[in-house]
């Protein structure tokens, strides 16, 4: 470029002209158009979503909502049939049109239901009235009643005086009744039945006539009270021949749709009849079952409170009974969550809409049965306390009835076979909540009730592995993280469905509810009355039990017959005539002086009528209930309809409950009726036909009876016995077995009646309550295995191999797990206890993940100072398992493992306890935890060769002088030995990312077996990276101390078991991913010591 080139001035551009005011105009109009076609754009597009968004709801709803209700019944011209749930009863005004005489306030049942279209129901009876009796006082004629009604009622008013009633005492009617109590020549006696106005009243009338009341003519007097305790629901249902789960129907023109919507039932009358439950009204209607769980973002380290952490996440699964598949699915979230397949997400920007958007989801779907685990003590209640803190004056109304709120009050349940439990009621009206952890808890026997672990014992199932420490974590996080939460959320509401199901507790239970209050029934039939017992608790005294036969301890290696005798208890009760009405005591005996041939005189010296004089009530409820269950027996094996089969199943099942526990309601002194008599006489009786049977047996079955052997009794328990015929062979041990049965039965009253029911073949008896056999019912089966004590060192070996593991550290932790019940806090307990203070210690950590009162806490035995007590020695085993804690194998050897291995072995094994508790296999190991504390403070690591271990002085070197020919050999397996472990790292990886659903967010897996499976071959890659790098110069020697400290010989033996034993389980197991909880806690302990 010229110099006049540079030298040249750039030119200024041209000054813009000045618009004219024609075209300023212009351009504004052009600019608002531009601005309106945005507007509408944005508003169109604002439109299609909201509209979208309503059409999704009316999707929804429509899937939610319950059929529509026939013409038919809406004209009140079609009989409405439909099986009740639930029965309660509410205080309201009387019922103008059906009692035109009453006024005030009355009790109203209200009996919600089902229909088999799937309609719900709310039947409103009026004009049930609470009432009770009392035994009349000879003379008492009506002006005398008039006068005891006039002063009741005036008693009755002082002790109410804050009541609106307006009469308390409605009526006192003469009736002819009889006590249930103690044999009566008579057939009847006057009483008094007193009707009040309130259920609650009966209570303080009780109470009046306990106190005693002046009488004219009779002075102060007071009065047993007679079926004052039953609940007013009850009596109703016993009354109008109600039982629990039964059909009722309501025949057209007897029921009228209530003027005022009261509930949200689309039914609601008055007038019924009900149906027994048999044939077509023994199925079951198509209840529906909410099952559901929460979510709440809690605090590090703190259990969730309402009043600070708020509900994020809500799944609710809604299934028809008799369907194994629900038809709703879906997952309320606060924030966005990423959609899931065949489930509804529904997302909102505030805790508030998403609290009240399942409020109204309830009002929609309108469950039946709302079901979960824990829901009563943890869900329902947190859900209404958080509504509180955020001023949600309307959601607590969930129940069928219009502004009736949700009420919640903490229960205590204490029983000796359960402990003490610590609970809360939640009352959602006309909605049955069913808590799966209280029913597990209830019915079934397990080391743990966490959901995860009655899900792995029913289901073979497990919940989805997300930590409650990382829930913060998730929600805070994307929309992803937050459908991790929300499919974990899902499984949680799924799991109490699928237990429902599989253990069938909808039938069980609403079969053991249709044999409810039997005596109370059959006493009604036959115009009896039961006495108010007031609790003695044990003040009556206790009564000798069963007989148990001295047991014969020994390892038998010829056929053991066991007879049984069928229903026990309830056959004698039968077989004697033992009841209430028929025991006669002492002093009616010497007044009465009944014939011999009218009574019954029982081992225990009590006095029973025959039935031929009066049959009993209890026996005739016996033969009742066992012949409805053979009844049920038998059809349940013609029935080809699962669901009918499951019906029948839980009705055989309830039978046999009620029936066996007649006796045990008899001898329960905190009982409603107890009475001691008639239980010491059945345990008597039961005493002396055990004894009866082991003197026929063996006076019978002889040789000089013409028999090969000499029978023998080995063992009696309650209600069978164990004889040895001598014979070899199962077949021959069975047909003397029968011939037995038979030939006793025919000693016995009917229907007592003993049965053989099967062989023990080898059979070992260590003590009373303790044996152990091959169990035989079929002659031709196991017929070849081979029982000759060559089998015992076997099994001696097994037992030394199993010592030996246990105290060289070689035993699986979980193997170790003790499990008890904490029925009560610390200061209730007596003497201290292991899982007490464990739990008291556990509280002081972490007080989120500590155990409440009514769980089951584990813990193990670990080392600790010499004389230290059992209970300060017990630790949870996850806190021992972060922290590298040594366990005691001494503690679980000397007082878990030898007294069994004794009991067991000591019949079958000369010198047992030397055998087995000595030798060369009790040799133990010493694993200490490192220390920096006391002297420990001044040790110093001595540096090791990493082939030999042997000590190097030189930190220089990292081999010694006679491993330096081994470079080669030794790199070899170091870079070996880090791509083996990168390989096995990365196939975890991979599998944890598929089995979370991306390939493209962090693992978030918290199972904490496949957690450390990650973990312990990323930590030993590191190691084992450390000393390739030594060999190739990469690391200094500065580092080396720490290397030699990390890596040593056991640690390399460890890595080496932990790639066999995985190859291992990939190998054996499709699902080899999914390890017990325990399975590594040995490698967890060698890596967390050099963490």
């Amino acid at each position: 470029m010229s110099a006049t080139g540079n030298a040249r001035k750039r030119q200024q551009p041209p000054t813009p002209a000045t618009p004219s005011p024609q075209l300023k105009h212009q351009a504004t109009m052009e600019e608002e158009e531009l601005d309106e076609d945005v507007f509408l754009e944005e508003t169109l597009l604002q439109y299609e979503e909201e509209d979208s968004q309503r059409r999704a709801l009316a999707d929804r709803l429509a899937k939610w909502k319950r059929p529509a209700l026939s013409p038919s019944l809406l004209s009140q011209s079609q009989n409405i049939v439909f099986q009740q749930l639930e029965i309660d009863y509410v205080i309201g005004d009387s019922h103008r049109e059906l009692l035109p005489s009453s006024s005030g306030p009355a009790a109203i049942i209200r009996i919600f239901g089902v229909t088999k279209e799937g309609h719900s129901v709310c039947c409103l009876v009026h004009g049930f009235e609470p009432y009770f009796y009392i035994s009349c006082p000879p003379g008492m004629g009506p002006d005398d009643i008039f006068h005891f009604h006039q002063i009741l009622e005036g008693r009755m008013r002082e002790a109410n005086r804050n009541s609106k009633v307006p009469k308390f005492v409605r009526r006192i009617e003469l009736v002819q009744r009889r006590s249930i109590m103690y044999y009566q020549q008579q057939s009847s006696q006057p009483f008094l039945k007193i009707v009040v106005a309130l259920p609650t009243m009966v209570t303080s009338c009780r109470g009046i006539l306990d106190r005693g009341i002046q009488i004219d003519g009779l002075g102060m007097k007071s009065f047993m009270t007679y079926e004052s305790n039953v609940l007013f629901a009850l009596r109703f249902m016993i009354d109008c021949n109600i039982v629990g789960g039964n059909w009722i129907e309501v025949p057209h023109g007897k029921y009228k749709k209530t003027a005022r919507n009261l509930s949200y039932c689309q039914l609601d009358f008055s007038d019924l009849i009900s149906h027994v439950p048999e044939g077509e009204f023994s199925k079951m209607a198509p209840f529906r079952i909410l099952s559901f769980d929460i979510e709440c973002a809690g605090r590090k380290g703190l259990f969730p409170e309402p009043t600070h952490d708020p509900v994020i996440q809500v799944a609710n699964l809604v299934t028809l009974q008799g369907e194994d598949q629900p038809f709703v699915r879906n997952v309320m979230t606060l924030k966005s969550c990423a959609p899931i397949v065949g489930v509804d997400v529904m997302s909102f920007d505030t805790e508030k809409e998403l609290l009240l958007a399942w409020r109204d989801f309830i009002r929609e779907v309108d469950p039946d049965i709302i079901i979960g685990y824990n829901i009563c003590k943890f869900d329902l209640p947190y859900l209404i306390q958080r509504a509180e803190v955020l001023g949600i004056a309307e959601f607590p109304i969930l129940g069928r009835i219009r502004n009736s709120r949700v009420r919640v009050k903490d229960t205590t349940f204490s029983s000796r076979q359960y402990g003490t439990r610590e609970s809360k009621e939640v009352t959602v009206e006309g909605r049955l909540q069913f808590d799966l952890l209280q029913a597990m808890q209830r019915d079934h026997k397990l080391s743990s009730y966490s959901l995860n672990s009655v899900s792995a014992h029913f289901l073979n199932e497990q919940k989805e592995d997300v930590h409650h420490s990382i829930i913060s974590d998730l929600q805070n996080g994307n929309s992803e993280t937050r459908r991790r939460l929300a499919v974990y959320c899902l499984k949680d509401a799924y799991l109490p469905q699928r237990l429902l199901d599989k253990l069938m507790f909808v039938y069980n239970y609403v079969e053991m509810a249709r044999v409810l209050s039997q005596l109370l029934r059959k006493a009604k039939q036959k115009n009896l009355v039961i006495p108010n017992v007031k609790q003695a608790g044990s003040e009556q005294g206790t009564y000798e039990g069963a007989t148990v036969l001295e047991a014969r301890a020994g390892f038998y290696e010829k056929p053991i017959a066991t007879l049984d005798f069928a229903s026990l208890y309830p056959s004698i009760m039968m077989a004697y005539n033992l009841c209430y009405c028929t025991l006669v005591t002492p002093e009616d005996a010497r007044k009465l002086n009944l014939p011999p041939e009218c009574v019954n005189k029982t081992p225990s010296g009590e006095t029973f009528v025959k039935s031929n004089l009066q049959k009993g009530i209890l026996p005739e409820i016996l033969e009742e209930l066992l012949t409805a269950r053979k009844r049920a027996k038998a059809d349940l094996k013609e029935a080809k309809d699962p669901l009918e089969k499951a019906v029948l199943d839980g009705r055989q099942l309830a039978l046999k409950i009620s029936a066996n526990s007649v006796y045990g309601f008899t001898g329960a002194t905190i009982g409603q009726l107890p009475c001691l008599e008639i239980s010491s006489s059945v345990t008597s009786y039961g005493r002396q036909m055990i004894e009866h049977t082991k003197k026929l047996v063996e006076d019978k079955f002889t040789v000089l009876g013409g028999y090969e052997h000499n029978a023998e009794v080995i063992y009696g328990d309650t209600d069978s016995v164990m004889v040895q015929f001598g014979v070899s062979s199962v077949e021959e041990a069975m047909n003397l077995g029968r011939e037995a049965a038979d030939y006793i039965s025919g000693t016995f009253i009917k229907p007592i009646k003993l049965e053989f029911e099967k062989i023990y073949y080898p059979y070992l008896l260590i003590s009373k309550k303790r044996y152990a056999g091959l169990y035989w019912t079929n002659p031709k089966k196991f017929d070849k295995m081979d029982t000759k004590e060559r089998d015992i060192p076997g099994a001696v070996q097994y037992v030394k191999n199993t010592i030996s593991d246990l105290l060289m550290n070689r035993m699986d932790l979980s193997l170790l797990v003790i499990t008890k019940g904490l029925t009560k806090t610390g200061d209730d307990y007596e003497v201290k206890a292991a899982h007490v203070e464990l739990a008291e210690r556990m509280r002081k950590r972490d007080a989120a993940t500590a155990p409440n009162v009514g769980d089951r806490v584990p813990y193990v035995i670990i080392k600790a100072a010499k004389g230290a007590k059992a209970y300060e020695r017990s630790e949870d085993p996850i806190y021992v398992l972060e922290n590298n804690i040594p366990i005691d194998p001494h503690y679980y050897l000397e007082n878990q493992i030898s007294k069994p291995l004794l009991r067991i072995f000591e019949p079958i094994l000369k010198n047992a306890s030397k055998e087995l508790l000595q030798g060369s296999h009790t040799r133990s190991i010493s694993i200490s935890t490192p220390s920096n504390s006391g002297i420990m403070k001044f040790a110093k690591k001595q540096l090791t060769c990493i082939g030999c271990k042997a000590l190097i002085s030189n930190s220089d070197h990292t081999l010694c002088s006679h491993c330096k020919g081994r470079e080669a050999e030794l790199y070899c397996k170091s870079v070996a030995n880090v791509a083996e472990l990168e390989e096995l790292f990365g196939r975890l990886w991979t599998q944890c990312q598929e089995c979370q659903g991306s390939l493209h967010q962090d693992v978030l897996c918290t199972r904490f077996s496949v957690a450390f499976l990650r973990f312990g071959p990323n930590k030993c890659i590191f190691c084992s990276a450390e000393i390739v790098q030594y060999f190739t110069g990469e690391k200094s020697t500065e580092r080396h101390g720490r290397s030699q400290a990390t890596i040593g010989s056991m640690e390399l033996l460890i890595l080496e078991e932990l790639v066999v034993d995985v190859k291992m389980q990939q190998a054996c197991n499709p699902g080899w991913m999914i390890f017990h909880l325990y399975t590594w806690w040995w490698h967890a302990g060698i890596l967390a010591k050099y963490n």
